[in-house]
């Protein structure tokens, strides 16, 4: 039985591939490419002649029973249009067919658009999380923003650069003024990087027009020590706390430049009361 290879390719510069990448690409009975156009400008600038055929979100269903096919013959590789396979792609799911139909799969790793903008952040790269694209629309974006408020390990995501300004902003209303670094078009002429907190990016990208590939880097936040957490705890158990010692806490919030739903939360779990709670007295300020 063949073996899928998960093969990857670079996310802009063509010399950021292995010699190992380049020898099982040319030595598979097939390549199973997200974009065959796009692979095939790798493929020729390589000199690899190896058959390519197509395998994307929109034909992964019919396409997979022809690359399980194909293994039954010999080897196939699985290439994305940049980096690695099988991250926030269908290639997953490819992964999961081959496996319980007992294929082997190898891993030829190589570059990785998210390691890349994490080591290059200046973040903390000792733990971190990677939770894909953005979701498109913005009550489903905050919803996922909210998720992950709470974490204090880096966050990575992805962004298209017409949703880019709409998810800073959605960050900034969510997350407070954390810092960010986004980066863009990695490894290509005119990559960059830019850091600060969604506010000062969006100021940025509103003056220059996002372009390209972006990959968000968003630092964790800040924990609060198991003694602050108990002190809370036990205020809470002890004592009412009233709306104006909410509201109080919330401008406090609001001047260190988090409001919104990261304030709520902020307030929530320090004072020990329900977020619900908070939210109304929240309501309550912004309608004076």
């Amino acid at each position: 039985m063949g073996t899928l290879y998960l093969v990857a390719t670079p996310i802009g510069n063509l010399e950021d591939i292995t010699l190992r990448a380049l020898r099982i690409l040319r030595e598979v009975r097939l390549i199973a490419a997200e974009d065959t156009r796009h692979t095939r400008i790798l493929l020729d600038h390589y000199q690899i002649t190896t058959p390519c055929i197509s395998y994307h979100e929109h034909n992964k269903l019919t396409r997979r029973d022809d690359i399980l096919a194909a293994l039954q013959a010999g080897d196939v590789a699985l290439v994305s249009d940049a980096g690695t396979p099988a991250i926030a792609d269908p290639g997953q799911e490819l992964v999961q067919a081959c496996l319980a139909a007992g294929h082997q799969v190898v891993v030829i790793p190589g570059p990785s658009a998210p390691i890349a903008a994490l080591v290059a952040s200046g973040m903390d790269t000792s733990r971190f999380a990677f939770i894909g694209f953005l979701p498109r629309q913005s009550r489903e974006r905050r919803a996922l923003l909210d998720e992950i408020a709470d974490l204090t390990i880096t966050v990575i995501c992805f962004e298209t650069p017409h949703r880019l300004l709409e998810a800073l902003r959605d960050i900034a209303a969510v997350l407070g003024p954390r810092p960010l670094a986004v980066a863009n078009d990695l490894t290509k002429r005119f990559e960059a990087i830019f850091r600060g907190t969604a506010d000062e990016l969006i100021e940025h990208f509103s003056q220059q027009s996002p372009r390209g590939e972006f990959t968000i880097v968003i630092a964790g936040a800040e924990p609060v020590s198991d003694r602050k957490r108990d002190r809370y705890r036990l205020r809470a158990q002890t004592t009412t706390v009233t709306e104006e010692t909410i509201a109080a806490y919330l401008r406090s919030l609001s001047e260190q430049g988090l409001r919104g739903s990261a304030a709520v939360r902020r307030a929530a779990q320090e004072l020990g009361v329900p977020k619900n709670t908070v939210y109304d007295v929240w309501r309550d300020i912004c309608d004076q």
